[in-house]
């Protein structure tokens, strides 16, 4: 019996580790028994795995930009330090069209071949805004992918703003240059746990139908998750099968960005942050769990990149990208830069043995 087999044994998984090389599917109540596990090192093994045979030793970022085009949002989601409610004057922000297109063109002219723009739930500006503010972009930028807007984002513009069904609504974004949705929102998708974190947001089932109708498009997305907070180990497991039903049904999603919450300057201050233990934990299982997902992404600007560097020996072969003035984790309390440079980003990539590829959206 080899060292790893030991530990794998020590860890009580021998017969998850016999699925995993055998590419099989765990079934819930196995990832289950992975977040007992103790053992970060049989974790990561098995997770390296995985890494490995979908990816082989390449690790990727991405050159892009974060614009948010107002903070005015009509929720007010007990986890969340960025949004200001509309009566809330000081704080408040909403960039101009002009504005937007010229911190673009900025960056683009520096190299960046994404822009993602998410922003509140304005309840006055137009939805001509929206269109003009895409095919601005576009205009500045010719060859910028334009990745924008959560799926709670998109009801509102759909059901509040234009009024028009959530399939009609995308694709006049699409026609305007939208390129691709974030995975923003998704949060833990339990009722229970949404009445208690982000009351008033859409359920699961309606955050998973504009990702269903936007991957029946033709299109892709991302997907989150945010740990740490009030939910169980089992919220996880049945936000991460959520999410894996529907790639079986579309495979639409590029990766999965799991992020702990920032427990800063919000309503939830009293939780704390998750450990970097939890941290790697989770990483490791999603990467376990989630086998019909290409990529599982370490997002530096939650974990600091010295853990995400980490986290590329525990399943994870995306560090995201380079940033740039990102705003909701940082109002939240987060203390990571605001951007890291390509040879940052290649630097760690390297020192922990992988092989750094720029990648697109």
């Amino acid at each position: 019996m080899s060292f790893m087999d030991k530990i794998i044994a020590r860890a009580g998984l021998t017969d998850i580790a016999e699925k995993v090389f055998a590419a099989q599917r765990l079934t819930d109540e196995e990832g289950l028994r992975l977040y007992a596990v103790k053992d970060l090192n049989a974790l990561g093994y098995l997770a390296n795995h995985v890494r490995e045979r979908k990816n082989g030793n390449v690790a990727t970022y991405i050159l892009n930009l974060y614009l948010n085009y107002s903070n005015i949002c009509i929720l007010s989601c007990q986890f969340c330090a960025f949004a200001r409610r509309p009566h809330e004057k000081e704080g408040q922000f909403t960039y101009d069209i002009e504005e937007m297109a010229r911190q673009a063109k900025e960056a683009y002219d520096k190299g960046i071949t994404e822009v993602h723009i998410v922003g509140g739930l304005h309840p006055k500006l137009p939805f001509s805004y929206y269109t003009e503010m895409i095919r601005a972009l576009k205009a500045a930028c010719p060859d910028l992918t334009v990745k924008a807007f959560t799926a709670i984002e998109i009801r509102h513009l759909a059901e509040r703003i234009a009024k028009k069904p959530i399939r009609e609504t995308l694709e006049i974004l699409r026609e305007a240059g939208l390129s691709s949705l974030t995975g923003g929102g998704a949060e833990i998708f339990d009722p229970e746990v949404r009445d208690q974190i982000c009351r008033g947001k859409e359920s699961a089932e309606e955050w998973l139908e504009v990702h269903r109708t936007w991957h029946q498009m033709g299109e892709r997305s991302t997907c989150t998750m945010l740990y740490g907070h009030v939910e169980t180990v089992a919220h996880r497991i049945d936000h991460l099968r959520r999410l894996r039903e529907l790639q079986d049904e579309t495979h639409g999603f590029t990766a999965l960005v799991p992020f702990a919450f920032e427990p800063e300057h919000n309503k939830l201050a009293h939780l704390g942050r998750a450990s970097a233990f939890e941290d790697l934990r989770n990483l490791a299982i999603a990467r376990l769990y989630l086998d019909n997902f290409d990529h599982i992404t370490a997002y530096w600007v939650s974990l600091g990149l010295p853990l995400a560097q980490v986290a590329l020996s525990y399943g994870v072969d995306d560090l995201h990208g380079t940033i740039q003035q990102e705003k909701i984790f940082h109002m939240a309390g987060s203390q990571t830069p605001q951007g890291q440079t390509v040879a940052t980003l290649e630097r760690a990539i390297r020192e922990a043995g992988r092989i750094p590829m720029q990648r697109n959206t």
